[in-house]
């Protein structure tokens, strides 16, 4: 088996689909030995900002001299970027060698793995031979179901901001979500709760009341933006300043995240040193989240596809792109809230150019424009990724912007084609 034959057979169709539930996941760790038991663990969940919570966190780990696992989830251009080891995708020898043992056990089970229990046992045989000190492990869907969660207590438990997602899967109330998320807190952990609605702050409190799990709750009282440029931003948090490589408002509050599960970290023991943590942060990378690939033409991208994420983008294009006439190149999956995200930019917008996203749940860029249009907006549809880029280059005036957005699916494909095309 080859890297290309191990991605074929993990992203096979017949059992890609959600499957919620831990049954599965315990069943093949234990037939692999269980090598998540010979790690430790940051588990952060969350609705936005968990990917970038992680990266910054991982960072700054790594700044302080630990070697660390990130798993993440989904990829933005290459499959082995949801595994990584030092800040180094797994390399596809080791991702072919993994799988096939991964392949056999899975084979063995009466119930077959869904695609994301069979990476996350991948992730976990390769962090663990890797001898990782500590593994920043990002939820996939939900969490107290989520695949990850197999894990035992882990260091610090994080929930980053929570809103309206997969409510087929984990509940139509900001608080059963809530519910859902904080059962990633376990007895023995420490926990840190980003401080928004107050309904779900009260329910994180209360679980970690009842687990007697010591809890920080992030007071955004402590925040202050200094400044902000594409280039990224400065910003003072508990009296402290630091400079912060990923751009947008939202990311300071993502960055207080992790400064206080920093501060839990050390109060079990991580030797996290202030010059690590500053180091960290001013360096951290984490593609297609407000990421210009372009000064002349300016193109953003930003992999925001959820209410939230298009507010937050909106936000930052208002303070970063004032004036600016934007041309988004936009593609959604169907059973997102699409209405909501497109009215955040539909003010800003002088046009929209739609692609179909690479996925089996995507909306197709016909019946997106077909909507935009309804609503008011220039919009036109175009089969081909490379297509969609020169369209939005001819639309794009000298003094505007082209803003890749809607799926990361997308956001992907676009972050490739552009730069094979363009430079």
């Amino acid at each position: 088996m080859n890297a290309r034959q191990a991605i074929d057979y993990i992203e096979h169709y017949g059992w890609s689909k959600t499957r919620l539930g831990l049954a599965r996941t315990r069943e093949l760790l234990d037939r692999l030995n269980d090598p998540q038991k010979q790690l430790k663990f940051i588990h952060v969940t969350g609705s936005n900002g968990k990917g970038s919570t992680c990266a910054m966190l991982d960072s700054v780990l790594r700044n302080a001299g630990y070697k660390t696992g990130l798993y993440t989830s989904p990829y933005i251009q290459t499959f082995c970027e949801r595994i990584r080891v030092n800040g180094e995708d797994i390399p596809g020898d080791d991702l072919a060698r993994i799988t096939e043992q991964v392949r056999d056990a899975a084979e063995a089970m009466d119930d077959h793995p869904s695609q994301f229990e069979l990476v996350t046992a991948i992730a976990m045989m390769y962090f663990s031979r890797q001898n990782c000190d500590i593994v920043v492990l990002e939820v996939g869907m939900g969490g107290q179901l989520d695949s990850t969660n197999v894990i035992d207590s882990p260091e610090v438990a994080v929930i980053t901001n929570i809103g309206l997602e997969h409510t087929e899967y984990l509940g139509d109330t900001l608080e059963k979500i809530a519910a859902t998320k904080a059962g990633i807190i376990k007895p023995g952990c420490h926990a840190v709760c980003y401080d928004g609605d107050p309904a779900v702050t009260k329910i994180i409190k209360d679980v970690c009341m009842e687990k007697n799990v010591p809890l920080r709750c992030v007071d955004f009282r402590g925040l202050k933006s200094v400044s902000r440029s594409l280039n990224g931003q400065h910003f003072i948090w508990n009296d402290k300043e630091y400079a912060l490589s990923l751009v947008g408002p939202h990311q300071l509050y993502n960055a207080a995240t992790a400064l206080e599960t920093v501060a839990a970290l050390r109060i079990r023991g991580w030797e996290i040193s202030d010059a690590a943590v500053a180091e960290g942060l001013a360096n951290v990378i984490w593609p297609a989240r407000f990421e210009c690939i372009s000064r002349k033409p300016l193109v953003i991208l930003d992999g925001g596809h959820n209410p939230q994420c298009a507010e937050a983008l909106a936000a930052s294009i208002r303070e970063l792109l004032p004036g600016r006439k934007i041309v988004f190149l936009v593609g959604t999956l169907a059973d997102k809230d699409y209405p909501k995200v497109m009215a955040a930019l539909l003010p800003l917008a002088q046009e929209f150019i739609c692609l179909t996203p690479r996925n089996d749940r995507a909306l197709s860029a016909d019946d997106l424009a077909e909507y935009l249009i309804k609503k008011g907006a220039r919009a036109v549809a175009c089969a081909e990724t490379d297509a969609g880029i020169q369209a939005a280059l001819d639309a794009a005036d000298e003094d505007g912007a082209i803003v890749a957005f809607g799926s990361l699916y997308l956001v992907g494909a676009v972050r490739t084609a552009f730069c094979e095309s363009v430079f």
